[in-house]
């Protein structure tokens, strides 16, 4: 059973013709719940910054309008996302499992990618090579 996780939240776009990524932030937990509950937590995050209430009294009369039908529904697809049950359940199996776990929505311009990895894995891979190099 791998015991830490180490999650990232970024977001990819495009700017002056190259790929770039800004990080949405890291979190080291200590353990699997933590690791899901944090990433359910930084999609929601992300999607209410992206798809607020309406109605939320912070935000003028028609400051807020809906995006055109052919726009991917990131919002939806990260509550999707954290109120699926058995995809959580996927998940954590993954990470239990010591693989990489990787959630990545976009629409026309930019994805937002949730990682996820068990630290014990990431400290096996590293040891891995160095066993396998010739001596002499």
């Amino acid at each position: 059973m791998h015991d830490e996780f180490l999650c990232h939240v970024t977001a990819y776009g495009v700017c002056g013709g190259q790929r770039i990524g800004v990080p949405l932030g890291t979190y080291r937990a200590p353990t699997l719940a933590l690791a899901l509950w944090w990433l359910r937590d930084r999609a929601s995050w992300i999607a209410e910054r992206l798809d607020p209430l309406p109605e939320n009294p912070r935000f003028p009369q028609g400051a807020l309008v809906p995006v055109g039908e052919s726009v991917s529904d990131v919002p939806g697809l990260l509550r999707a996302w954290c109120s699926d049950v058995v995809r959580q359940e996927l998940v954590a199996d993954e990470l239990a499992g010591g693989r990489l776990v990787r959630i990545a929505v976009q629409d026309d311009t930019t994805e937002y990618e949730l990682l996820a990895e068990s630290i014990d894995a990431l400290r096996m891979q590293r040891t891995i090579p160095a066993l396998v190099v010739p001596v002499a």
